[in-house]
């Protein structure tokens, strides 16, 4: 092999393995970062990870929110309309969140098969308009 060609394959075989560790380190970095989503059909087949903090969804069941007499504590349970699993959460709830309503939250499930929630997302229905937009529309 000429000279010319051997310095070429080498910068060329430099550079892939440059792009390869550039690549291996962003994976490992997002690995960490990863959320997974989970239900509570998938909760209860013993499909979600104990001890992995992870996202659990679904409608809030009516009559199904109990608040401690003390302190922030809330406990609800959550339906996939086939099965339910037990949430709870300690700290402020979102104005959106209420019995009916979807959510999803984000946390780990215990020993006890119950889900610690560390933090909770309220959605909002579809049909939702600010007000001042609605406003603006019965103006016109």
């Amino acid at each position: 092999m000429n000279p010319v060609r051997r310095k070429r394959l080498t910068g060329v075989i430099i550079a892939m393995l440059g792009v390869a560790i550039a690549i291996g380190l962003a994976l490992y970095a997002l690995r960490q970062n990863i959320s997974l989503f989970y239900t509570p059909s998938q909760i209860v087949s013993h499909e979600a990870p104990h001890g992995r903090t992870f996202r659990l969804g679904g409608m809030v069941e009516k009559g199904s929110v109990k608040y401690a007499k003390k302190g922030l504590l809330v406990s609800f349970v959550l339906s996939d309309l086939k099965k339910t699993a037990t949430v709870k959460f300690n700290g402020i709830l979102p104005d959106l969140f209420r019995e009916g309503q979807g959510i999803v939250a984000e946390g780990r499930l215990n020993n006890k098969g119950i889900f610690i929630a560390d933090t909770v997302l309220a959605k909002h229905d579809a049909n939702y308009m600010p007000p001042e937009v609605k406003a603006a529309l019965k103006k016109n």
